[in-house]
């Protein structure tokens, strides 16, 4: 298996439902930002809406920080609208939706399950460049946690702008970084 950091964002082409509308959204409309591509099983399931509104208390944050949040199922922009609509909870979403029925985003992100015709939990974030930066795959009975991706943004954000430092486990904004060098080997 090829290691997935620091390659490229798969080029694709496909439907969303976005604020009341469907779109077309492709991996042009990505470059020159930093973004997070949120796989999911499937739309109508348990944890899935869990994840998807714990993601979007936190859209206005992420905004902030400049970053675009896609979340992505292999259902079709017309179940994810039909979702939004039956679903209190999906309403809170204000994030594009992005539909994968074919696969190509799934299949691109190393995230299918072929006998499912569904996603893994993965959580992909992509910098301006179009490099995938943080991978994270998780099995499907276990929930992700949106504070922790907040921070990992924050920490790939930071060393982006500050080459010459490192962040170290637990890290957050405004916390100390370290500054790699032979003085430090071995007194960490």
């Amino acid at each position: 298996m090829e290691p997935i950091i620091n390659s490229q964002l798969p080029e694709f082409k496909v439907q969303a439902f976005h604020n009341g509308e469907f779109k077309t959204i492709s991996s042009e409309d990505i470059k020159g930002k930093w973004a997070i591509f949120f796989f999911y099983p499937a739309d109508f399931t348990f944890v899935c809406p869990t994840e998807l509104v714990d993601v979007a208390e936190k859209y206005e944050q992420f905004q902030a920080m400049g970053v675009e949040v896609y979340s992505v199922s292999t259902d079709s922009h017309f179940v994810h609208k039909a979702w939004h609509d039956a679903s209190e909870s999906i309403r809170k979403i204000k994030y594009p939706m992005l539909a994968d029925p074919t696969g190509v985003l799934s299949r691109g992100f190393g995230v299918m399950i072929e006998e499912d015709g569904m996603a893994y939990r993965g959580t992909f974030v992509v910098n301006p460049e179009g490099k995938i930066k943080i991978a994270e795959i998780h099995d499907n009975n276990i929930g992700r946690n949106a504070d922790e991706l907040l921070r990992k943004v924050e920490a790939a954000q930071f060393v982006a702008e500050h080459p010459n430092e490192v962040c170290p486990a637990k890290w957050k904004k405004g916390a100390s970084t370290l500054k790699p060098s032979i003085d430090l080997v071995g007194k960490i």
